[in-house]
């Protein structure tokens, strides 16, 4: 199975090196990407910004029954407050079963 794996990787970049007119396809080497940090950036203040700017308001709250007017008119406080529980189950790596 190993051997078939390495098969169909060496006909992919084949096919890309040819596709993107790359010069010497002997030159493309595999690799291998270790990180240690997740690839997506963390919760900024903007982005819960931004997310609670695009609320709509007058419709049916969602699971958490939390209306969308409630949390506009939560201020600053709410605006610090919901990127903590967010930034807790991102670090654990862990969702919630709802």
């Amino acid at each position: 199975m190993v051997t078939g794996c390495h098969s169909i990787l060496a006909r992919w970049r084949n096919h890309f090196s040819q596709l993107l007119n790359v010069h010497g396809i002997n030159d493309v080497k595999q690799t291998e990407i270790h990180t240690a940090e997740p690839l997506v950036p963390g919760l900024s203040a903007f982005d819960v910004e931004m997310a609670i700017e695009e609320l709509k308001s007058h419709k049916s709250p969602d699971i958490d029954q939390i209306p969308a007017e409630l949390i506009k008119a939560g201020g600053r406080t709410i605006r610090f407050e919901i990127p903590k529980p967010i930034k807790s189950l991102w670090n654990k790596g862990e969702l919630p079963e709802e």
